[in-house]
């Protein structure tokens, strides 16, 4: 961010008509402004080309667009691509854009490191660093290259979207608003271990998709890889959530229904078994939801192994069979360590830093 200067992007409409008004501009300069920003994407004030020049040398004099485009990127062997971005603050974190036909996600980070310290997370290794702005979360989309190919933002790169839900919910409005970028709120899911403090709120307060770390059916051993499991059980998330209406998929008289969808990495010998597959669809009774199922890839220290594909179509058989509409995901973006749970920038930030 140039020094002195406040930061546009995440701003909502209301926040940049006061902006105007408070350079003595009318407060319709503050709607062309949102349009500049969030239909055109912008990267400077002095492209606003409706506005007056004396506006924009009172907007360049006070204010910056915020956006800055990846420092690093790296393409994986199967079309999968991983930047590094750097954040006001100065950090890095690491963003994934997942290609697939005529579908292309993009797996977006809301904090440096994370406070959750999964056993099977090398973010969790990282440990915690700084939550990301709305800014910050908002520019791995507005400055990605392939933005204009995007049908999908998820929330499940680096860091507890629920332990920095001011600014993803901040990020979210800007993404679904008239005045931004028009997304439907279908487009965007937020994944989340499940934090007291934030899944209500965010329920209440959004219409966007909602994922929930599962990985474990029993508590006890739920705690073991997720220490998360000791503040807010997962039956006191499933319990939360039962609260509430959902669907699995789009439906005419629901429109407006979000999604509900379990995340459960197969571990050989921990969670792979009969009575925890029995486990599972006893805790998810009645919700209609999916479970995606995911493979472990393995990260250093860690006694940890992933399950067999024939396990993970057993179990995924099983509870489908026992009415869980279930799915494997497919492993994207491994040899560059973009696949799921490998997102770190301890040394990616390192690198970026000598350069």
């Amino acid at each position: 961010m140039e020094e002195g200067k406040h930061t546009l992007l995440g701003a909502t409409l209301d926040e940049l008509k006061a902006a105007a008004k408070g350079l003595g501009l009318p407060a319709f300069v503050g709607k062309q402004m949102a349009d500049w920003i969030y239909s055109k994407c912008i990267t400077s004030t002095d492209q606003m080309q409706n506005v007056s020049k004396i506006a924009r040398a009172k907007l360049d004099e006070h204010f910056t667009i915020g956006c800055s485009p990846p420092v690093m990127a790296q393409e994986s062997k199967d079309g999968t691509k991983k930047y590094l971005f750097r954040t006001h603050e100065g950090h890095f974190v690491e963003t994934v854009y997942i290609p697939d036909g005529k579908r292309a996600t993009l797996c977006v980070s809301c904090q440096v490191g994370c406070k959750m310290n999964c056993a099977f997370c090398m973010t969790g290794r990282q440990g915690f660093v700084a939550s990301l702005s709305e800014a910050d979360i908002l520019n791995q989309i507005y400055s990605l290259p392939e933005r204009e190919k995007l049908t999908n933002v998820v929330f499940m790169g680096q860091g507890e979207p629920f332990d920095n839900l001011d600014n993803v919910l901040r990020a979210t409005e800007v993404l679904t608003a008239d005045w931004g970028f028009k997304w439907s709120p279908k487009r965007i899911t937020v994944s989340s271990v499940g934090l007291r403090k934030g899944l209500k709120r965010f329920l209440d307060e959004s219409k966007c998709n909602i994922a929930i770390s599962l990985h474990h059916p029993l508590p006890q051993q739920r705690a073991e890889l997720m220490p998360a499991e000791k503040a807010f059980s997962i039956q006191d998330v499933v319990d939360v959530l039962r609260q509430y209406d959902f669907c699995r998929k789009t439906k005419s008289d629901a429109p407006k229904q979000r999604r509900l969808t379990f995340e459960y990495i197969i571990f050989k010998g921990v969670n792979d078994t009969l009575r925890h597959a029995e486990a599972l669809v006893y805790l998810l009774r009645g919700l209609d939801c999916r479970v995606n199922l995911i493979r472990f890839h393995t990260i250093p220290e860690t006694n940890l192994e992933g399950a067999s594909d024939n396990v993970m179509v057993r179990f995924r058989d099983y509870l489908t069979s026992h009415g869980v509409f279930t799915t494997i995901r497919a492993s994207r973006g491994q040899d560059i360590f973009a696949a799921c749970g490998l997102l770190t920038t301890e040394k990616a930030g390192e690198m970026a830093n000598k350069k």
